[in-house]
C-alpha cells in the first residue's frame, strides 16, 4: 500500500502513532454535540439554530464550521416546503382588516391569528385550527376534528381562553374570511368576550402570514415525516409536537432564537421589577 501510494513505511507508521492535533479533538467533540442537538431537533435544525443552540450551551463556534462539520457528516435539514391551498367559502359577515400586516406586537395576548388546515390521515382528513399570540408566536389555543364548522374555531378559542388572560384594554383577533369565522356564532362569541375582530383581504394570505407560516413549518418539519394511520395517533402526534416542541423547545428566527415559552418567560421576568418599582 505504502509502495503504491508513493509513501515511505516509517512515515507511515509513524502517522499511525500519532496523537490527533487538538483541532481534531475539538471537531471530535464539537461532532458529537452537533448530532445530540440535531437528534433532540427531530431532524428540522440547519447549522444557523444549531449554532445557536451551542452558544446557548456555552460552546462559541463559527456557523460556518458548524455548516462545514454538519456536512462531513451528512445532517441536513433539507426540508422543502409544500403547501395547499385552502378554500374559503362565501362570507356571510365580513370585518375590517384592523390588523392590517402588523405582525409585531409589543406584548402577550394583545393580538391573536387564527387558522385552519387539513392533515392526510390513512383514516381520511383531519382539521387542525389554531390560536397564536403574535407576541411570542406561542400557540395558545389548538382543536383538531373530522369536519371544519364553526365549532372546531370555538374550541380552539375556548383552549386558547381558558390557558390566557387577554389585557383588559382588549384583544384583536385575526383571521381569513372563511366560513367558519364568519359564521354567527362565532362572531358573537367574540363580542361577548369583548374581542375585536379583525379579517384578511379576500384571497390575500399575506394577511394572515404567520399562521401560515406555523402551519407550512408544521407540515414540513412534522406531518410530511410520519404516516397517520387514526385520527387518533394524529392527534396524539400533532398535540405534542405543538405543545412539548414547537412552543417549549423549538428555537424561533423571529423571536432572537428562542422558544415560544422561553420569550414569554423572559417577558414576564423583566416586566416584574418594573412593577414593583
Amino acid at each position: 500500500m505504502c509502495r503504491v501510494l508513493g509513501v515511505s513505511r516509517s512515515g507511515f507508521y509513524a502517522w499511525q502513532k500519532r496523537e490527533p492535533s487538538k483541532r481534531a479533538k475539538d471537531n471530535e467533540e464539537l461532532s458529537a454535540k452537533i448530532v445530540e442537538i440535531f437528534d433532540a431537533s427531530r431532524g428540522i435544525y440547519g447549522s444557523p439554530r444549531v449554532t445557536e443552540e451551542l452558544g446557548a450551551q456555552g460552546f462559541e463556534v463559527d456557523r460556518k464550521r458548524v455548516a462545514r462539520l454538519m456536512a462531513k457528516m451528512g445532517l441536513s435539514a433539507d426540508l422543502k416546503p409544500k403547501f395547499r391551498a385552502v378554500n374559503s367559502e362565501p362570507a356571510a359577515e365580513l370585518a375590517a382588516n384592523v390588523l392590517d400586516r402588523q405582525f409585531e406586537v409589543d406584548e402577550p395576548d394583545r393580538v391573536w391569528v387564527s387558522d385552519i388546515t387539513y392533515i392526510w390521515t390513512a383514516a381520511g382528513w383531519l382539521y387542525l385550527a389554531v390560536v397564536i399570540d403574535l407576541y411570542s408566536r406561542r400557540v395558545v389555543g389548538w382543536a383538531m376534528a373530522d369536519h371544519m364548522r364553526a365549532e372546531l374555531v370555538l374550541e380552539a378559542l375556548r383552549v386558547a381562553l381558558g390557558s390566557r388572560k387577554p389585557s383588559d384594554d382588549g384583544l384583536l383577533f385575526h383571521s381569513d374570511q372563511g366560513a367558519q369565522y364568519t359564521a354567527t356564532r362565532v362572531r358573537e362569541t367574540l363580542e361577548t368576550k369583548g374581542i375585536t375582530c379583525s379579517m384578511s383581504r379576500r384571497g390575500n394570505c399575506w394577511d394572515n402570514a404567520v399562521a401560515e407560516s406555523f402551519f407550512a413549518t408544521l407540515k414540513r418539519e412534522h406531518v410530511y415525516r410520519k404516516l397517520f394511520l387514526t385520527h387518533e395517533d394524529a392527534k396524539f402526534s400533532i398535540a405534542e409536537w405543538i405543545g412539548a416542541f414547537y412552543n417549549g423547545q423549538r428555537r424561533h428566527s423571529t423571536i432572537g432564537y428562542c422558544s415560544p415559552v422561553e420569550y414569554e418567560r423572559n417577558y414576564y421576568s423583566e416586566l416584574a421589577p418594573r412593577q414593583a418599582a
